[in-house]
């Protein structure tokens, strides 16, 4: 008679699996977990989840890039809603929580990838996964919408990050090396990757790369309507923290009031720097330029700064400073200039012309100019812009807002040209310096970006930051090509280096077995081999395995089985 023992199934606590399983799938006990495939379902959704990854890496990258711009972005939402917010908290508050929710899942994916479990993603997270992918595709649009031409930062910016994404890409292929290292040899497509990312540096392109002998001056800061994180826009006491800065050069909107007095406004009307909707409450909406100077001059352009608070910079002000800008007023042209006169400094002037039905519609040209001569300032000391009546103001500086061709600048008598930074390409700053064509770019708030600009020989930059561009005294980073080739040959020479070690390590018995000849093997030895190499926790798990199917095989041969319960599962 043979005498059966109960099969006794002895588990040891694993908490880091527990913990790996249970946060991804929902499965904290030992039996639910499983070594075998994942289901093609599961794996479509791992391929989601990579996908909202890369897509959220894409658009964190813009918008921390984008930083540049961000007060352009807000004043395109102002004129769209009509009234003044910050668009950009409640898109960086989604972005990074989306971003880090997404970053953990994929990081707990990969564990269960190393360790063999299966993918088996709880239906929570895929509802989260959804709605991440589904809001930033969205987000992806409207941007699209709203500020299409704001993609070109992406490019501009990998000539500042590209040798350093090139690296960290590498970093991060050498730290997954024990996923990536089975499959190098496994899978065409993974070693074209891999390839490909060791081949990047050859379509990089940075101004930076450059020998240090052939670094230009450094550019002038122009302050563009002054220094407006530390005053409000294009009022005198703006222009005054500008020059404090070190400008070069003294940048404003100009407009012309219904008596035909040049003053300075950006908007079209009067309603977000100033208050208008207490002074006068029914002509809100109405152009700037249709009130009188009187009018203006009443009203008070400081306020809105103390409580908007655009650059979230009111906090650093001194108590002085917040006293001073509550007095403020609009500034007039006149006033500008005679400030930029005093401090020996330029100006340039961006003029709109007032709306047909205003009295000074035919002569707002001469209205300026009759401004710039009163103010006392030299002519040659004036950038004028607009291409109307260029005839009229020859003895002014005369610069182009449009990429035009040297030929055509040249016959329109224009000698520099001043460009948003996304229209100056490297190679085209080259060309036009190379014919003795100064190139002012805008708007540069950023060091990485001024650097870039810097190494690529533009003559002057106009920025909402002269406070902090002052303090970059050299490019954040110059490297001649040789250096940089050395640097780039040395990264992929380790980081394959250590994928091939990984993947010798990781298969060092399979090789040892090849090279000492398996066919002397039978089954049952490398079986009992294998087990008897691997860790702890895999030989728990095939002692099972073997134990439980010799019973049941012993069980079945004399016709009955035992039944046995353990946490909640009958055998």
């Amino acid at each position: 008679m043979v005498k059966h023992q109960p099969l006794q199934q002895v588990y040891e606590k694993q908490l880091c699996l527990s913990f790996l399983t249970g946060i991804y799938g929902c499965r904290w006990k030992r039996y639910q977990r499983s070594h075998d495939d994942s289901s093609k379902w599961e794996c479509a959704w791992f391929i989601i989840l990579c996908s909202t990854f890369s897509l959220l890496l894409f658009w964190a990258y813009f918008w921390l890039e984008a930083h540049n711009d961000y007060n352009q972005f807000n004043w395109l939402l102002y004129n769209r809603s009509g009234e003044w917010k910050d668009g950009t908290v409640p898109i960086l508050a989604t972005t990074a929580v989306g971003f880090s929710y997404i970053t953990f899942l994929m990081i707990l994916a990969l564990c269960h990838i190393s360790l063999g479990q299966q993918l088996n993603l709880y239906w929570i997270h895929k509802v989260g996964v959804l709605a991440a992918l589904i809001t930033t595709v969205s987000g992806v649009v409207s941007i699209d919408d709203v500020w299409g031409d704001e993609w070109d930062i992406i490019l501009i910016s990998l000539q500042s990050t590209g040798p350093f994404l090139h690296i960290g890409a590498l970093a991060a292929v050498t730290v997954l090396g024990w996923l990536v290292a089975e499959q190098v040899v496994r899978a065409e497509r993974t070693s074209n990757v891999l390839l490909a990312l060791y081949m990047a540096p050859l379509a990089i392109s940075s101004p930076c790369i450059m020998d240090k002998n052939s670094l230009k001056s450094r550019p002038d800061v122009i302050g563009r309507r002054g220094a407006p994180m530390l005053a409000p826009e294009n009022t005198l006491m703006s222009f005054n923290k500008a020059l404090q800065q070190g400008v070069s050069s003294l940048e404003a909107d100009v407009t012309v009031s219904l008596d035909g007095v040049p003053f300075l406004m950006r908007d079209r009307t009067l309603k977000r720097t100033t208050d208008i909707a207490k002074v006068f409450p029914d002509r809100q909406d109405e152009d700037a330029s249709l009130f009188n100077w009187t009018e203006i001059r009443s009203l008070n352009a400081g306020q809105w700064f103390l409580e908007n608070d655009p650059f979230w910079t009111v906090g650093s002000l001194t108590g002085r400073d917040r006293n001073r800008i509550r007095n403020l007023t609009v500034c007039s042209l006149v006033e500008m200039l005679r400030l930029a006169a005093r401090a020996n400094r330029s100006a340039l002037l961006y003029l709109r012309r007032p709306p047909p039905e205003h009295p000074h519609y035919k002569t707002w040209i001469m209205d300026t100019l009759w401004a710039v001569q009163r103010s006392g300032i030299s002519q040659k000391r004036v950038t004028w812009t607009p291409d109307t009546d260029r005839g009229r103001v020859r003895g002014l500086q005369q610069t182009s807002l449009e990429k035009l061709s040297v030929e055509e600048l040249r016959h329109r008598g224009i000698s520099s040209l001043t460009l948003r930074y996304s229209q100056a390409s490297n190679k085209d700053i080259q060309d036009f310096l190379a014919n003795n064509m100064s190139v002012t770019v805008y708007p540069v708030n950023e060091p990485w970006l001024y650097s870039v600009l810097w190494c690529s020989g533009v003559s002057s930059v106009s920025s909402d930051t002269p406070q902090v561009l002052r303090k970059v005294p050299y490019p954040i980073w110059l490297m001649s090509p040789d250096k940089y080739c050395l640097v780039w040959i040395t990264s992929d020479l380790v980081s394959i280096a250590i994928v091939i070690g990984i993947f010798i390590f990781q298969n060092y018995h399979v090789i040892r077995w090849r090279m000492s000849g398996m066919q002397n093997y039978n089954p049952e030895q490398i079986m009992l081999s294998a087990v008897a190499r691997r860790p702890s926790r895999d030989v728990n798990i095939m002692k099972e395995k073997l134990i439980f199917s010799d019973e049941l095989s012993l069980y079945h041969e004399n016709g009955y089985a035992n039944v046995y319960t353990y946490d909640g599962i009958t055998w």
